[in-house]
């Protein structure tokens, strides 16, 4: 997944609306957090669309 140039910059904008205090900045914040959501969506995936999951996945009759 790619994001437009200066996204982080308008994250960082956002927060500090909403969270005014909380000095959150795009780097390393919201950098090394986007950057483990996507690992983590990547190992969600491989388990339930890998062609060797072992046959994990919903049962579509429970």
């Amino acid at each position: 997944m790619r994001f437009k140039a200066g996204y982080l910059n308008e994250l960082e904008r956002m927060l500090e609306k909403v969270l005014p205090h909380a000095m959150l900045k795009a780097k390393p914040n919201l950098e090394s957090r986007i950057r483990t959501l996507k690992r983590d969506l990547t190992i969600i995936y491989d388990m339930l669309s890998g062609k060797d999951n072992s046959s994990f996945g919903w049962d579509k009759h429970r």
